[in-house]
């Protein structure tokens, strides 16, 4: 990826995150949102948006918006969907989503 739109998929990351209040983003070269000991969000070195979601809202953001699971480093990333660039504009939708990924890993055992 360009880094030109790679920096532009940042800046868009990190205006997600900061309108969450309850986390904020971490990572230099791999910026990621972690609470409860675990990961829930990520933008791999191609610029892609990844959120870890349970199973069921997995699924369920999978067929609602055509999209696959997330891969970062050549793997697929258990529990995450890839967030199709179209929907980078739809705040609102990326907002919930993110905030559920949070919720998600808050509800699994502490690492």
């Amino acid at each position: 990826m360009e880094k030109e739109k790679w920096e532009e998929n940042l800046k868009r990351y990190d205006e997600l995150v900061d309108m969450c209040p309850d986390f904020e983003r971490k990572g230099k070269t791999m910026p990621y949102t972690s609470a409860n000991g675990h990961m829930f969000s990520l933008l791999n070195k191609d610029g892609e948006l990844g959120i870890r979601l349970s199973k069921e809202d997995g699924e369920k953001f999978m067929q609602e918006h055509a999209t696959t699971r997330f891969k970062s480093y050549g793997s697929f990333m258990r529990g995450y969907v890839l967030i199709p660039e179209k929907l980078f504009e739809d705040r609102d939708l990326l907002t919930s989503t993110l905030n559920e990924g949070h919720k998600y890993v808050m509800s699994l055992e502490p690492k």
